[in-house]
């Protein structure tokens, strides 16, 4: 089914029913946004366990993005 045949499904539905089915929709991407919250989290104790996480402020991740940058320009 290509996204316009469920556009047009979609508008065949009575109002009750797109509400339920957007709220179904809501919850399905509320849920994968908590497991990649959950994922990044993970990631972020495992670099912080190795040592491997940067501490710092936000001018400090603009000047480590800004000599990437640079870095990458030189190549």
């Amino acid at each position: 089914m290509t996204i316009i045949e469920m556009i047009k499904s979609f508008q065949t539905l009575s109002a009750d029913e797109q509400d339920s089915l957007l709220e179904i929709f809501r919850n399905h991407q509320a849920k994968r946004r908590e497991a990649e919250i959950l994922a990044n989290a993970l990631e972020l104790k495992e670099a912080i366990a190795l040592g491997t996480a940067k501490v710092g402020t936000v001018e400090d991740l603009i000047t480590d993005l800004n000599e990437v940058e640079d870095e990458d320009i030189m190549v």
